[in-house]
């Protein structure tokens, strides 16, 4: 293969999401190795790009919605959600705030700020999860999302769950663990307990927003964290 073509290889396997690349086997004969080098990668790749293709027409599908007027006519933009097709883990927020309506994208404001913080002292990062929230426009002023407005845009969320497949979820908040767990606890209760959600394991904590007005909490979240990386099988101090 030529320089040129293993760039465009690279690339491609990239927008699909693939991240890693499995070891080849060493065989006596080159063209077997290559052979099973490369099939589990194929398979990889379009699996992957299947998943993104999937998200994509549901993106499509959020943005055309109008199934809540007050939400519709008052947003900037919808926030979908972001990250990789294929996630071992996926945060589950609320809803959009001002930032987020303006960019597009979830928990870029100071919250999302505070847990790019957590992510990354669970020694990962942004591009390694997948984040998303309830809704998918900002409710005015910020206020707590309404039942109808959930119910509303409860098969968005489902149907980016069913997709992703996540191993792990990590609902932040009330509104995130209420609505997906289906159930009327606080989330104070819902901490240090481990849920299910179709084939995932569901941990909960304290919304990032929430920290930043009781800073506190931060070392329940911290200890939440913990529990989680220590299912994953990732060390953290």
């Amino acid at each position: 293969m030529s320089k040129r073509a293993l760039q465009q290889r690279l690339m491609s396997l990239d927008q699909a999401g693939v991240t890693s690349l499995p070891r080849r086997r060493v065989h006596s004969n080159a063209d077997a190795a290559m052979a099973q080098g490369t099939q589990p990668t194929t398979a990889a790749a379009t699996a992957a790009s299947d998943r993104a293709s999937a998200l994509a027409i549901i993106r499509d599908e959020v943005a055309a919605c109008q199934r809540c007027g007050e939400l519709a006519a008052g947003r900037t933009q919808t926030v979908f959600g972001v990250g990789p097709p294929a996630p071992r883990l996926c945060f589950f927020g609320e809803a959009p705030g001002a930032d987020e309506d303006v960019s597009g994208v979830p928990f870029v404001g100071a919250a999302g700020q505070l847990l790019t913080k957590i992510i990354e002292a669970c020694t990962l990062s942004r591009d390694e999860v997948y984040i998303l929230n309830v809704l998918k426009c900002r409710p005015p002023g910020n206020r707590r999302p309404e039942s109808a407005e959930v119910a509303n845009c409860r098969p968005f969320f489902e149907q980016q769950f069913e997709i992703l497949q996540p191993e792990f979820i990590c609902c932040l908040g009330t509104t995130a663990a209420q609505t997906l767990l289906d159930t009327n606890e606080s989330i104070g209760s819902l901490r240090k307990r481990w849920f299910e959600y179709r084939g995932s394991r569901v941990i909960c904590t304290y919304h990032p927003s929430y920290l930043l007005r009781n800073p506190p909490a931060k070392r329940d979240v911290w200890e939440d964290m913990k529990r989680l990386m220590e299912a994953m099988g990732i060390a953290v101090s």
